[in-house]
Protein backbone atom coordinates (compact mmCIF):
# COMPACT_ATOMS: atom_id res chain seq x y z
CA UNK A 1 0.00 0.00 0.00
CA UNK A 2 1.33 3.26 -0.60
CA UNK A 3 1.97 5.81 1.03
CA UNK A 4 -0.81 8.07 -0.36
CA UNK A 5 -3.27 4.97 0.19
CA UNK A 6 -2.28 4.98 3.76
CA UNK A 7 -3.35 8.40 4.25
CA UNK A 8 -6.83 7.68 2.32
CA UNK A 9 -7.76 5.16 4.85
CA UNK A 10 -6.47 6.35 7.70
CA UNK A 11 -8.62 9.54 6.64
CA UNK A 12 -11.63 7.34 6.09
CA UNK A 13 -11.66 5.57 9.57
CA UNK A 14 -10.15 9.02 11.71
CA UNK A 15 -12.98 11.15 9.82
CA UNK A 16 -13.35 13.46 12.97
CA UNK A 17 -9.65 13.66 14.11
CA UNK A 18 -8.97 14.15 10.54
CA UNK A 19 -10.71 17.47 10.16
CA UNK A 20 -9.45 18.70 13.15
CA UNK A 21 -6.33 18.21 12.45
CA UNK A 22 -6.63 19.54 8.99
CA UNK A 23 -8.16 22.62 9.99
CA UNK A 24 -5.95 23.12 13.23
CA UNK A 25 -2.86 22.87 10.48
CA UNK A 26 -5.18 25.48 8.17
CA UNK A 27 -5.18 27.84 11.33
CA UNK A 28 -1.44 27.78 11.95
CA UNK A 29 -0.85 27.93 8.26
CA UNK A 30 -3.11 31.78 8.06
CA UNK A 31 -1.39 32.72 11.19
CA UNK A 32 2.29 32.12 10.42
CA UNK A 33 1.87 34.28 7.20
CA UNK A 34 1.51 37.40 9.80
CA UNK A 35 4.24 39.39 11.23
CA UNK A 36 4.36 38.42 14.67
CA UNK A 37 6.53 41.83 15.67
CA UNK A 38 3.81 42.91 17.11
CA UNK A 39 2.79 44.25 20.49
CA UNK A 40 0.87 41.38 22.20
CA UNK A 41 -2.54 43.44 21.68
CA UNK A 42 -1.68 43.26 18.34
CA UNK A 43 -0.93 39.41 18.28
CA UNK A 44 -4.10 38.91 20.00
CA UNK A 45 -6.35 40.23 17.94
CA UNK A 46 -4.98 38.44 14.92
CA UNK A 47 -5.33 35.56 16.32
CA UNK A 48 -8.87 36.21 17.31
CA UNK A 49 -9.67 37.58 13.94
CA UNK A 50 -8.50 34.68 12.26
CA UNK A 51 -10.48 32.05 14.17
CA UNK A 52 -13.91 34.38 13.73
CA UNK A 53 -12.80 34.40 9.80
CA UNK A 54 -12.19 30.56 9.92
CA UNK A 55 -15.04 29.49 11.53
CA UNK A 56 -16.93 30.83 8.83
CA UNK A 57 -14.82 29.57 6.34
CA UNK A 58 -15.26 25.88 7.79
CA UNK A 59 -19.11 26.45 7.35
CA UNK A 60 -18.87 27.45 3.80
CA UNK A 61 -16.15 24.63 3.29
CA UNK A 62 -18.86 22.09 4.43
CA UNK A 63 -21.89 23.57 2.64
CA UNK A 64 -19.89 23.61 -0.75
CA UNK A 65 -18.62 19.89 -0.28
CA UNK A 66 -21.48 18.43 1.52
CA UNK A 67 -24.38 20.29 -0.37
CA UNK A 68 -23.45 22.64 -3.25
CA UNK A 69 -21.26 19.93 -5.08
CA UNK A 70 -22.96 17.14 -4.85
CA UNK A 71 -26.35 18.51 -5.68
CA UNK A 72 -24.52 20.10 -9.21
CA UNK A 73 -22.92 16.86 -9.72
CA UNK A 74 -26.39 14.66 -10.04
CA UNK A 75 -26.98 17.41 -11.99
CA UNK A 76 -31.09 18.03 -11.07
CA UNK A 77 -32.40 21.44 -10.53
CA UNK A 78 -29.09 23.83 -10.75
CA UNK A 79 -31.14 27.35 -10.33
CA UNK A 80 -32.04 26.20 -7.03
CA UNK A 81 -29.18 24.99 -5.96
CA UNK A 82 -27.25 28.15 -6.83
CA UNK A 83 -29.82 30.37 -5.24
CA UNK A 84 -29.72 28.69 -2.25
CA UNK A 85 -25.78 28.69 -2.22
CA UNK A 86 -26.23 32.21 -2.74
CA UNK A 87 -28.49 32.80 0.12
CA UNK A 88 -25.87 30.47 2.64
CA UNK A 89 -23.14 31.87 1.71
CA UNK A 90 -25.16 35.59 2.31
CA UNK A 91 -25.87 34.71 5.55
CA UNK A 92 -22.83 33.04 6.78
CA UNK A 93 -20.79 36.38 6.20
CA UNK A 94 -23.64 38.55 7.51
CA UNK A 95 -23.10 36.52 10.50
CA UNK A 96 -19.11 36.21 10.35
CA UNK A 97 -19.40 41.10 10.14
CA UNK A 98 -21.99 39.96 13.20
CA UNK A 99 -19.54 38.28 15.18
CA UNK A 100 -16.73 40.55 14.21
CA UNK A 101 -18.41 43.98 15.36
CA UNK A 102 -20.10 42.51 18.40
CA UNK A 103 -18.31 40.21 19.58
CA UNK A 104 -14.67 40.80 18.56
CA UNK A 105 -14.30 44.05 18.93
CA UNK A 106 -15.44 44.27 22.45
CA UNK A 107 -12.61 41.73 22.81
CA UNK A 108 -9.60 43.43 20.80
CA UNK A 109 -10.89 47.32 21.32
CA UNK A 110 -11.14 49.84 23.75
CA UNK A 111 -14.82 51.27 24.58
CA UNK A 112 -16.07 53.40 23.87
CA UNK A 113 -16.09 52.80 19.91
CA UNK A 114 -19.02 52.95 17.27
CA UNK A 115 -20.80 50.29 15.49
CA UNK A 116 -22.44 49.56 12.84
CA UNK A 117 -26.03 48.67 13.04
CA UNK A 118 -27.93 45.51 12.31
CA UNK A 119 -29.49 47.06 9.30
CA UNK A 120 -26.40 48.54 8.15
CA UNK A 121 -24.23 45.07 8.13
CA UNK A 122 -27.28 43.05 6.31
CA UNK A 123 -27.23 45.82 3.66
CA UNK A 124 -24.08 46.25 2.81
CA UNK A 125 -24.05 43.67 0.10
CA UNK A 126 -20.23 44.80 -1.45
CA UNK A 127 -18.68 44.70 2.13
CA UNK A 128 -19.77 41.43 2.79
CA UNK A 129 -18.07 40.17 -0.54
CA UNK A 130 -15.12 41.67 -0.46
CA UNK A 131 -14.13 41.71 3.00
CA UNK A 132 -15.85 38.20 4.07
CA UNK A 133 -17.52 35.77 1.22
CA UNK A 134 -14.25 36.12 -1.43
CA UNK A 135 -11.76 35.65 1.81
CA UNK A 136 -13.55 32.74 3.11
CA UNK A 137 -14.26 31.43 -0.39
CA UNK A 138 -11.04 31.16 -1.39
CA UNK A 139 -9.80 29.57 1.91
CA UNK A 140 -12.08 26.84 1.70
CA UNK A 141 -10.98 25.41 -1.22
CA UNK A 142 -8.45 23.90 0.74
CA UNK A 143 -10.69 21.60 1.68
CA UNK A 144 -12.92 21.96 -1.12
CA UNK A 145 -10.02 20.62 -3.01
CA UNK A 146 -8.60 17.76 -0.42
CA UNK A 147 -12.14 16.14 -0.38
CA UNK A 148 -12.63 16.52 -3.93
CA UNK A 149 -9.58 14.58 -4.61
CA UNK A 150 -10.19 11.96 -1.95
CA UNK A 151 -13.89 11.07 -2.91
CA UNK A 152 -12.26 11.08 -6.95
CA UNK A 153 -9.79 8.05 -5.39
CA UNK A 154 -12.27 6.41 -3.86
CA UNK A 155 -14.98 6.38 -6.99
CA UNK A 156 -11.62 5.52 -8.95
CA UNK A 157 -10.88 2.36 -6.70
CA UNK A 158 -14.84 1.42 -6.27
CA UNK A 159 -15.20 1.41 -10.32
CA UNK A 160 -12.22 -0.80 -10.45
CA UNK A 161 -12.99 -3.06 -7.72
CA UNK A 162 -16.23 -3.41 -9.03
CA UNK A 163 -14.80 -3.83 -12.95
CA UNK A 164 -12.66 -6.80 -10.82
CA UNK A 165 -15.50 -8.57 -9.10
CA UNK A 166 -17.69 -8.46 -12.72
CA UNK A 167 -14.58 -10.20 -14.36
CA UNK A 168 -14.38 -12.71 -11.35
CA UNK A 169 -17.99 -13.43 -12.06
CA UNK A 170 -17.60 -13.80 -15.94
CA UNK A 171 -14.79 -15.92 -15.13
CA UNK A 172 -16.68 -18.34 -12.57
CA UNK A 173 -19.57 -18.74 -15.19
CA UNK A 174 -17.18 -19.43 -18.19
CA UNK A 175 -15.64 -21.94 -15.77
CA UNK A 176 -19.36 -23.54 -14.93
CA UNK A 177 -19.70 -23.78 -18.59
CA UNK A 178 -16.41 -25.66 -19.20
CA UNK A 179 -16.63 -28.26 -16.46
CA UNK A 180 -19.93 -30.00 -17.22
CA UNK A 181 -19.57 -29.90 -20.81
CA UNK A 182 -15.84 -31.54 -19.90
CA UNK A 183 -17.78 -33.85 -17.43
CA UNK A 184 -20.17 -34.67 -19.96
CA UNK A 185 -18.58 -36.15 -22.41
CA UNK A 186 -16.02 -37.92 -20.30
CA UNK A 187 -18.99 -39.77 -18.78
CA UNK A 188 -20.27 -40.91 -21.88
CA UNK A 189 -16.85 -42.05 -22.64
CA UNK A 190 -16.89 -44.31 -19.74
CA UNK A 191 -20.71 -45.65 -20.17
CA UNK A 192 -19.49 -46.70 -23.86
CA UNK A 193 -16.92 -48.42 -22.54
CA UNK A 194 -19.53 -49.98 -19.34
CA UNK A 195 -21.59 -51.11 -21.84
CA UNK A 196 -19.24 -54.02 -22.98
CA UNK A 197 -18.12 -54.47 -20.09
CA UNK A 198 -14.27 -53.20 -20.46
CA UNK A 199 -11.78 -54.40 -17.93
CA UNK A 200 -10.50 -50.55 -18.04
CA UNK A 201 -13.63 -49.20 -16.95
CA UNK A 202 -12.66 -48.71 -13.22
CA UNK A 203 -9.31 -47.75 -14.16
CA UNK A 204 -11.02 -45.02 -16.30
CA UNK A 205 -12.89 -43.55 -13.31
CA UNK A 206 -10.13 -43.90 -11.18
CA UNK A 207 -8.26 -41.37 -13.42
CA UNK A 208 -11.96 -39.25 -13.68
CA UNK A 209 -11.45 -38.88 -9.90
CA UNK A 210 -8.02 -37.77 -10.31
CA UNK A 211 -9.42 -34.67 -12.60
CA UNK A 212 -12.75 -34.05 -11.18
CA UNK A 213 -10.24 -33.31 -7.94
CA UNK A 214 -8.20 -31.13 -9.55
CA UNK A 215 -11.12 -29.03 -11.44
CA UNK A 216 -13.32 -28.85 -8.41
CA UNK A 217 -10.85 -28.26 -5.72
CA UNK A 218 -7.26 -27.18 -7.01
CA UNK A 219 -8.72 -25.06 -9.93
CA UNK A 220 -10.47 -22.12 -8.02
CA UNK A 221 -7.81 -19.83 -7.92
CA UNK A 222 -6.93 -17.60 -11.31
CA UNK A 223 -3.74 -18.96 -11.73
CA UNK A 224 -2.68 -22.69 -11.17
CA UNK A 225 1.42 -23.88 -11.38
CA UNK A 226 2.31 -25.11 -14.69
CA UNK A 227 3.03 -28.72 -13.52
CA UNK A 228 -0.58 -28.74 -12.14
CA UNK A 229 -1.97 -28.33 -15.42
CA UNK A 230 0.53 -30.75 -16.82
CA UNK A 231 -0.80 -33.40 -14.47
CA UNK A 232 -4.10 -32.76 -15.59
CA UNK A 233 -3.21 -33.26 -19.20
CA UNK A 234 -1.61 -36.04 -18.39
CA UNK A 235 -4.18 -37.37 -16.59
CA UNK A 236 -7.09 -36.66 -19.31
CA UNK A 237 -4.97 -37.86 -22.13
CA UNK A 238 -4.56 -41.11 -20.47
CA UNK A 239 -8.79 -41.40 -20.00
CA UNK A 240 -9.38 -40.78 -23.30
CA UNK A 241 -6.15 -43.40 -25.12
CA UNK A 242 -8.05 -46.06 -22.56
CA UNK A 243 -11.49 -45.29 -24.58
CA UNK A 244 -9.28 -45.26 -28.20
CA UNK A 245 -6.69 -48.41 -27.24
CA UNK A 246 -4.59 -48.22 -29.98
CA UNK A 247 -6.44 -46.69 -32.74
CA UNK A 248 -5.13 -43.00 -31.58
CA UNK A 249 -1.95 -41.35 -31.29
CA UNK A 250 -1.13 -39.40 -28.89
CA UNK A 251 2.28 -37.02 -28.66
CA UNK A 252 2.47 -35.00 -25.74
CA UNK A 253 5.64 -33.00 -25.60
CA UNK A 254 6.71 -30.48 -22.97
CA UNK A 255 9.88 -28.53 -22.68
CA UNK A 256 9.28 -26.59 -19.29
CA UNK A 257 12.41 -23.89 -17.67
CA UNK A 258 10.71 -23.16 -14.78
CA UNK A 259 7.27 -23.65 -13.42
CA UNK A 260 5.77 -20.78 -13.44
CA UNK A 261 1.70 -19.71 -13.33
CA UNK A 262 -1.06 -19.93 -15.44
CA UNK A 263 -5.20 -19.46 -16.09
CA UNK A 264 -6.49 -23.11 -15.42
CA UNK A 265 -8.69 -24.86 -17.31
CA UNK A 266 -7.95 -23.18 -21.09
CA UNK A 267 -5.01 -25.70 -21.59
CA UNK A 268 -7.29 -28.63 -20.70
CA UNK A 269 -10.38 -27.19 -23.02
CA UNK A 270 -8.21 -26.85 -25.84
CA UNK A 271 -7.39 -30.91 -25.77
CA UNK A 272 -10.62 -31.58 -25.25
CA UNK A 273 -11.54 -29.53 -28.09
CA UNK A 274 -8.75 -31.89 -30.17
CA UNK A 275 -10.18 -35.01 -29.03
CA UNK A 276 -13.62 -34.43 -29.99
CA UNK A 277 -13.33 -32.83 -33.23
CA UNK A 278 -10.22 -34.61 -34.43
CA UNK A 279 -10.86 -38.57 -33.19
CA UNK A 280 -14.09 -38.27 -32.27
CA UNK A 281 -15.47 -37.35 -35.75
CA UNK A 282 -13.50 -40.63 -37.28
CA UNK A 283 -11.64 -43.24 -35.94
CA UNK A 284 -10.77 -45.49 -38.75
CA UNK A 285 -7.87 -44.00 -39.95
CA UNK A 286 -5.06 -43.70 -37.14
CA UNK A 287 -6.27 -40.23 -36.21
CA UNK A 288 -3.43 -38.26 -34.52
CA UNK A 289 -3.25 -35.17 -32.06
CA UNK A 290 0.26 -33.46 -31.39
CA UNK A 291 0.60 -31.36 -28.18
CA UNK A 292 3.59 -29.23 -27.22
CA UNK A 293 4.17 -27.19 -24.10
CA UNK A 294 6.98 -24.96 -24.40
CA UNK A 295 8.25 -22.50 -21.38
CA UNK A 296 11.42 -20.07 -21.92
CA UNK A 297 11.74 -17.30 -20.45
CA UNK A 298 8.54 -16.42 -19.46
CA UNK A 299 6.69 -16.74 -22.75
CA UNK A 300 4.46 -19.68 -22.82
CA UNK A 301 3.29 -21.58 -25.91
CA UNK A 302 1.02 -24.44 -26.04
CA UNK A 303 -0.11 -26.25 -29.76
CA UNK A 304 -2.54 -28.62 -30.11
CA UNK A 305 -2.45 -29.75 -33.77
CA UNK A 306 -5.43 -32.78 -33.94
CA UNK A 307 -6.59 -34.36 -37.88
CA UNK A 308 -9.35 -34.33 -38.92
CA UNK A 309 -11.53 -36.45 -41.59
CA UNK A 310 -14.13 -33.99 -42.14
CA UNK A 311 -14.10 -30.97 -43.80
CA UNK A 312 -17.50 -29.91 -43.06
CA UNK A 313 -18.31 -26.67 -41.57
CA UNK A 314 -17.60 -26.64 -37.83
CA UNK A 315 -20.41 -27.37 -34.89
CA UNK A 316 -22.04 -25.36 -33.26
CA UNK A 317 -20.88 -26.90 -30.29
CA UNK A 318 -16.91 -26.75 -31.34
CA UNK A 319 -17.56 -22.84 -31.58
CA UNK A 320 -18.87 -22.36 -28.32
CA UNK A 321 -15.80 -24.21 -26.90
CA UNK A 322 -13.24 -21.98 -28.55
CA UNK A 323 -15.64 -18.91 -27.94
CA UNK A 324 -15.04 -20.25 -24.30
CA UNK A 325 -11.34 -19.77 -24.22
CA UNK A 326 -11.28 -16.51 -26.04
CA UNK A 327 -13.32 -14.99 -23.49
CA UNK A 328 -11.13 -16.60 -20.58
CA UNK A 329 -7.87 -15.20 -22.60
CA UNK A 330 -8.89 -11.92 -22.87
CA UNK A 331 -10.39 -11.40 -19.28
CA UNK A 332 -7.02 -12.87 -17.97
CA UNK A 333 -4.62 -12.19 -20.37
CA UNK A 334 -5.94 -8.81 -22.04
CA UNK A 335 -2.92 -7.45 -23.85
CA UNK A 336 -0.32 -10.69 -22.99
CA UNK A 337 -1.73 -13.42 -25.17
CA UNK A 338 -1.88 -14.31 -28.42
CA UNK A 339 -4.30 -17.40 -29.56
CA UNK A 340 -4.78 -18.16 -33.11
CA UNK A 341 -6.83 -21.40 -34.82
CA UNK A 342 -5.60 -22.77 -38.11
CA UNK A 343 -8.21 -25.53 -40.36
CA UNK A 344 -6.40 -27.22 -43.30
CA UNK A 345 -7.83 -30.28 -45.35
CA UNK A 346 -5.83 -32.35 -42.72
CA UNK A 347 -5.45 -30.85 -39.79
CA UNK A 348 -6.63 -28.56 -36.85
CA UNK A 349 -4.36 -26.84 -35.15
CA UNK A 350 -4.83 -23.99 -32.30
CA UNK A 351 -1.74 -22.15 -31.10
CA UNK A 352 -1.30 -19.92 -27.91
CA UNK A 353 1.33 -17.75 -26.43
CA UNK A 354 1.25 -16.08 -23.44
CA UNK A 355 3.80 -13.33 -21.70
CA UNK A 356 3.77 -14.96 -18.19
CA UNK A 357 5.75 -12.44 -16.80
CA UNK A 358 2.80 -9.38 -18.12
CA UNK A 359 0.37 -11.71 -17.65
CA UNK A 360 0.20 -12.89 -14.34
CA UNK A 361 0.95 -9.51 -12.66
Amino acid sequence: MSPFEKLISYTSAHRIKTHLVFWLCLYIMLLGKNNFDYISLNLRKEMLGIVFDLFFAILLAYLISYRTLPRLIIGRKHIMVWLEFIACSYLLMALNRVMVVYVLEFLVRTTPFTQESLFEIFTDVSKLFRSYFIQSFFTSLFFVFAKQVKSHYLAQKKTLLLEKEKAETELKILKAQLNPHFLFNTLNNIYSLSLVNSPITSQSIAILSEILDCILYRCSSTYVPISQEVTLLNNYISLEKLRYDEGLSVIFNTDIDRNGMIAPLILLSLVENAFKHGPGEDTGNSPIILIDLEVADNQFAFTVKNSIEKSEIESESSKIGLNNIVQQLNKIYPKSHTFKTIKSKRYFTAHLTINLQNGNN
